[in-house]
């Protein structure tokens, strides 16, 4: 099966971002197709304001535009978008289109609170962790800052998710023009960059091959500013990237728009697991620690 990643920037509006997403679908050839997080607008998280409540209004006009869209170009499609279920309650949701059909939908549960990822203002956390069945396979969608946390991954990959997939919005804070951050130049050196990047792609390295499955991660590329001005902004770093379940890197972007695509093995990954059975070694009547906030030792 041919997979195709679609790395882009945000172009200034909804129209023309959402067109440009369009025309890159257009020209990739793989029958699973991945968007970014929440990639239709900018990535409005970088401050709390009301005012971007407004997007999740067309949630439901957005579901069947990128359904037509899907079923025009006769793929699996995954998208990443702003849902209204209410006034107050809003999800960050990925939904898989399956060649026109809605395939199923996953509510990012995992939700950050940091400088410039203001997440926990918009996002209620989803409360499912569940794959989704599509004609290309079962699929572990999860989301963004689900991608540091071994449990989400592991609970996918027992539940039968033959590939692990995060649409991404992730970059180095950019610092605030004609002014002195101190705290900003010490995160900002080339150094610390390196150690953020490596982190990110080490611990979804790692899911691969604790779990003998395909990880997969499309990112945002581009700077875009804070509106605020509180900080400069987010310089989104790309370098999407799909590894295989042992860790190898089977295709890595960099840090420009393009469309990164592979051939994978679903059946040569069922060979995996049977080589590093590590799911038959578990041994799960010592872990309900897991279920606790934190582990006290007697």
């Amino acid at each position: 099966m041919k997979i195709s990643l679609i790395q882009q920037e945000y172009k200034g509006n909804k129209a023309d971002t959402v067109a440009h997403t369009v025309e890159m679908i257009k020209k990739a050839k793989g029958e699973l197709v991945i968007l970014q997080e929440l990639h239709q607008n900018e990535y409005f998280c970088k401050c709390e304001d009301t005012k971007y409540f407004d997007y999740a209004e067309s949630f439901k006009e957005d579901v069947e535009f990128w359904r037509k869209v899907s079923e025009e170009q006769n793929i699996v499609l995954v998208t990443s978008l702003f849902e209204k279920v209410m006034d107050g309650i809003y999800y960050n949701t990925a939904v898989v289109f399956d060649r026109g059909e809605i395939a199923g939908k996953y509510r990012k549960t995992h939700i950050p609170d940091d400088p410039g990822f203001y997440e926990k203002f918009y996002f209620t956390p989803g409360d499912e962790i569940e794959p989704i069945d599509t004609s290309v396979g079962r699929l572990g969608v999860l989301v963004c800052w689900d991608q540091w946390y071994p449990e989400p991954a592991r609970i996918m990959a027992l539940k039968g998710a033959e590939i692990l997939i995060y649409p991404t919005a992730i970059g180095w804070l950019m610092c605030p023009e004609n002014r002195v951050d101190e705290l900003c130049e010490k995160e900002n050196t080339p150094e610390e960059k390196q150690k953020m990047l490596n982190a990110w792609l080490s611990v979804q390295r790692g899911h691969a091959v604790a779990n003998g499955v395909y990880v997969v991660a499309v990112n945002r590329v581009g700077r875009e500013k804070d509106e605020s001005e509180v900080l400069g902004g987010i310089e989104f770093w790309g370098n999407s990237f799909i590894y295989g379940p042992q860790g190898e890197v089977i295709a890595k972007a960099g840090g420009n728009e393009e469309i990164i695509e592979a051939d994978i093995d679903l059946k040569g990954a069922a060979e995996v697991r049977k080589i590093w059975p590590f799911f038959r070694d578990r041994r799960i009547e010592l872990y309900d620690c897991l279920k606790r906030r934190y582990c006290k030792c007697d």
